[in-house]
């Protein structure tokens, strides 16, 4: 495995300082719907109100005086651009974010307001990169992977220490995937602290690029992605692909109405603000009840920065 379970702890030991161990919380309804014992560990409540803070922060934590001098730079379409301008707001450095002009509202208002610098594109990846490689070159900022980067896969892996921390018996770990960051991580933690538990990703229809790369045995690229799910959009990586391949049991593909329905379950009986992509993991858990009945899962609700002028429901 390239990250160890001392990895693992060290990096947890790293971050603590600066983010919340977020609560793990559940629903006697939600548990009564998907006839198993679910156990929401509730990223939305992390500082930023994503999971990404905690891959961002180890990333900038690592960086050399030098390198801290002339900033970081990320392409991001919003959890991961917000992590990166409020960690290296925290450490006093300069964040240049490149967002696609389709990003939704609130998550660019907010990386203005952690300070980050926006420069905005076209949104698909070719733009994203090409973006990306003129500020970097400007600049000399330090380029930080929202996914493929195993300073922040090892971040992203802190939640499910803490969840296994608080339910050391449990049967499944389900995670959206978009690139992958956030489930590799996952798996990790699930692998080295609780390896009974199996890991399951949930993912949409309409940019299942993971299953399909799972099925084929190779990295399929994200095509023109149609989803809800704004944080899913963007392809695997060259480091999150074998991870997932060897670590993740399997991936549940769910519909846009499915998301739905999962979100507006969380929202109206847990009392919580959820986005889109944190609901795919309940979706998946409900499309396949059979499965799951009588055990106990962990979910991870990878965030809340919703658009509140733009609600599926």
């Amino acid at each position: 495995m390239p990250i160890t379970l001392k990895d693992l702890k060290e990096t947890h030991q790293r971050i603590k300082p600066y983010i919340h161990n977020t609560p793990v919380l559940s629903s006697s309804l939600i548990n009564e719907i998907a006839g198993a014992q679910l156990y929401f560990k509730c990223e939305n409540f992390q500082k930023m109100g994503a999971f990404k803070m905690r891959g961002a922060l180890n990333a900038v934590l690592q960086l050399s005086d030098e390198q801290k001098k002339r900033g970081v730079a990320t392409h991001s379409s919003g959890n991961f651009a917000q992590a990166l301008a409020l960690s290296a707001k925290l450490q006093g450095i300069k964040a240049y974010i490149v967002m696609p002009e389709n990003a939704p509202e609130v998550k660019k208002k907010a990386v203005k307001g952690y300070g980050g610098e926006i420069i905005e594109c076209e949104a698909n990846l070719e733009a994203r990169e090409t973006s990306l490689n003129k500020v970097v070159s400007e600049t000399g900022a330090t380029f930080l992977h929202p996914y493929n980067d195993y300073q922040v896969i090892q971040g992203q892996g802190t939640a499910t220490m803490e969840l296994i921390e608080e339910h050391d018996d449990l049967d499944y770990i389900i995670a959206p995937v978009g690139g992958g960051g956030l489930l590799s991580g996952t798996a990790l933690a699930a692998y080295h602290f609780s390896p009974k538990t199996k890991v399951i990703a949930g993912e949409p229809f309409g940019a299942d690029d993971v299953w399909q790369s799972l099925e084929k045995g190779e990295l399929i690229p994200q095509t023109n992605p149609q989803t809800m799910a704004d944080g899913l959009l963007t392809s695997l990586g060259d480091k999150t692909f074998p991870l997932i391949q060897e670590l993740v049991e399997k991936i549940i593909r769910v519909e846009e109405d499915e998301i739905v329905t999962a979100m507006r379950l969380i929202w109206e009986r847990m009392k919580l603000i959820v986005e889109p992509s944190s609901a795919v993991a309940l979706a998946a858990i409900l499309k396949e009840k059979e499965k799951f009945q009588g055990k106990k899962i962990g979910i991870i609700l990878s965030g809340g920065n919703v658009d509140l002028g733009n609600l599926p429901f």
